[in-house]
């Protein structure tokens, strides 16, 4: 019987096409004596040397049936060699190569052996990212295709591949591969310096279990029914834990995975640069810091960054730019005026009762536009637009809107009242042309990333660049964000940690009060305790962000229980953490740097998207390799699990 099957599977192989798989050029290929880089470095190649090359089949010419030109892109696809193909015969030469070559179509990866000879540099200048090899060429003596591209595939200069076929995105995209490989660059540079200063790398798992930092966990079930592991929000308990294990100065390239709502700088995993040192405080970090980061620019784009970062606190950051990570490099500055302002406008610009109103000034460049009917039309179109639908739509009131011009009572500012126009010329030295705009919002502490006059801010000057009356910023502008509220008021759409306070931990729970004034204020105010947390900032991006943390279990133990409110089912979830404190931890301090951030940053990209291999999209697809992928009965049986259903299947 089971020679009759194996009988049977043997007589049935023979249909396949790949039935000769194992003879073929895709298990047994020669290995490639040069690459074409580094011929292309070669002043002076041996010429009349015999070399085998591997890469790509690009673009060729057919002269006559006897005579070809195809050119053999390198497989970093960076340059390419001119292959001669001739049908008359040459020593050691395959007789099959030249109609083998005339067939295989463009994109096909071979192996070729030929003959290296000199060549007459053409006059034409290179187009595209591919560099031509112009003083050699190739006699070709055979040639291997080690995979045909197929046919169906259209592969043209001007095909534009979507992310469903990211690895032709990638293949295609010149910009895509530098960024990866600048990627790995500056990864290596940092590993080397850490490593220089004493940095240990230390790998922490990836199977971790739920605790209540602050974000969504993705799950990960188990066989064992009931029981889950969770993906690290970020390696954050485990580096504390080796602070109190005698690793004084760690570090990693970490993987991390949060289930939010994705923008244009978010991904549900992302890669950043953690790092912890023992007995230090928050200076020393954010002096390493500051000095990796001038000295990747300084080699990297050779550009020479201010040192010491400037510090600006987080209520400063908030109260000038609406932000806290601002771009300074855009100036419009804003300035609060509603004790300057006539009750009736306030009322009419805002149904709050006494809210806070604020200011800030566009001014276009006089070298385009610095006439009033140019910024009427602007503003008017703006704030027809979809995106300024949503700031005329603010329930705490839309923006008011006044256009200096000095043929107008009080320079058209006549609204606003002699005091408050008199205090705006002071403060923005206006001239004809510019736009005030005035905002109001609650009069409460300042909480959250920004406000909405913060955000109308970056939007208008988007608008204005994008239109060309204001000059894209140039340059760089580090800060550092400081002085952080320790707690923040819960919000409906962030789980927080769970506790009952109406608090959560602005950042996360193992941030350690400032001062001893801040320790103090524990037990009279927590929403007025300041944390030791410092965020870097550069051109609006928050490219990282760390604290001191609180190396005390008691203390440690008294935040989570006593002002979060956490229950004690919560608080048994760090039962571990506080165990590694309460065992003589030292002091400690760290940061992690958001590695994709940094090179988008670095290399001027308006998404993460750009700088990763395989990103996810804004659903949080990876569409090439369709993830996620449904639960199937079976897994769903093996894992213990039972798809709920929605409200609405409920009801029916």
């Amino acid at each position: 019987m089971a020679a009759t099957t194996m009988a049977a599977c043997t007589v049935e192989s023979k249909s396949f096409p790949w039935r000769n798989w194992s003879q073929s050029a895709a298990v047994k290929f020669p290995e490639e004596t040069f690459s074409l880089p580094s011929i292309a470095n070669l002043k002076t190649p041996d010429t009349e040397q015999d070399v085998i090359l591997h890469g790509y089949l690009g673009s060729s010419a057919i002269l006559s049936k006897n005579l070809l030109f195809v050119q053999l892109i390198s497989k970093d696809r960076t340059c390419s060699i001119q292959l001669v193909s001739s049908s008359k015969a040459l020593p050691n030469k395959d007789s099959s190569s030249h109609e083998l070559v005339k067939k295989l179509p463009m994109h096909t990866p071979v192996a070729v052996r030929g003959l290296l000879r000199q060549r007459e540099q053409p006059p034409e200048q290179d187009s595209g990212s591919i560099k031509k090899i112009k003083h050699v060429e190739l006699d070709l003596l055979s040639v291997q295709s080690l995979n045909d591209f197929p046919s169906d595939i259209i592969a043209t200069p001007d095909t534009v591949f979507g992310p469903d076929q990211r690895h032709l995105q990638l293949r295609a995209d010149v910009d895509l591969r530098r960024a990866l490989s600048f990627r790995s660059d500056v990864g290596l540079t940092l590993r080397s310096k850490l490593h220089g200063l004493g940095f240990v790398e230390v790998e922490t798992p990836l199977l971790f279990k739920s605790t209540p930092e602050g974000a969504r966990e993705f799950i990960v079930p188990t066989r064992r029914k009931g029981f889950a592991y969770a993906l690290p929000q970020s390696p954050q308990q485990f580096k504390q834990i080796l602070m109190g294990s005698g690793i004084p100065m760690y570090y990693q390239f970490a993987r991390c995975f949060r289930d939010e709502d994705l923008r244009a700088d978010r991904q549900p995993e992302f890669t950043q640069l953690d790092m912890e040192m023992s007995f230090v405080g928050a200076d020393q970090v954010m002096y390493i810091i500051e000095e990796l980061i001038r000295s990747l620019w300084s080699e990297y784009l050779n550009y020479d960054l201010p040192g010491p970062f400037s510090r600006m606190s987080y209520a400063e950051a908030m109260s000038r730019y609406g932000s806290d990570k601002p771009d300074t490099r855009l100036g419009m500055q804003i300035s609060r005026i509603d004790y300057l302002l006539p009750g009736d406008l306030i009322s009419k610009i805002s149904p709050l009762q006494a809210p806070v109103v604020e200011s800030l000034m566009l001014r276009f460049d006089q070298s385009l536009s610095n006439e009033s009917s140019t910024m009427q039309k602007f503003i008017a179109t703006f704030l027809d637009s979809a995106e300024g639908t949503n700031f005329v739509s603010n329930p705490e009131g839309g923006p008011g809107i006044f256009i200096v011009d000095s043929g107008k009572p009080l320079q058209g500012l006549q609204a606003l009242g002699f005091e408050a126009a008199e205090r705006i010329e002071e403060i923005y030295q206006i001239e004809d042309g510019d736009l005030i705009v005035l905002q109001a919002r609650q009069d409460h502490p300042f909480s959250g990333g920004s406000t909405c006059l913060g955000n109308l801010r970056l939007a208008l000057h988007a608008a204005a660049v994008k239109q060309g009356y204001v000059k894209p910023p140039t340059g760089f502008a580090p800060l550092w964000v400081t002085d952080f509220p320790l707690f923040s008021p819960t919000m409906q759409d962030q789980p927080g940690q769970g506790g009952s306070a109406g608090l959560a931990a602005t950042h996360h729970p193992f941030t350690s009060p400032k001062t001893a004034e801040d320790v103090d204020m524990l037990t009279v105010d927590p929403s007025k305790v300041i944390g030791d947390h410092y965020d870097v900032v550069i051109n609006g991006v928050e490219l990282g962000g760390g604290s001191r943390r609180i190396h005390s279990a008691e203390m440690q133990e008294f935040v989570m229980r006593d002002i979060l409110k956490m229950s004690p089912e919560r608080l048994a979830e760090f039962s571990h953490l506080l165990e590694v404190l309460r065992a003589g931890c030292p002091p400690h301090a760290g940061i992690a740097l958001g590695f994709d951030r940094l090179i988008t940053l670095m290399l001027g990209k308006s998404s993460m998207r750009e700088v990763i291999a395989f990103p996810k999209t804004g659903k949080g697809e990876d569409v090439l390799v369709k993830s996620p992928g449904r639960l199937s009965d079976e897994i769903l049986k093996t894992y213990f699990l039972h798809i709920r259903p929605t409200d609405d299947q409920m009801s029916v």
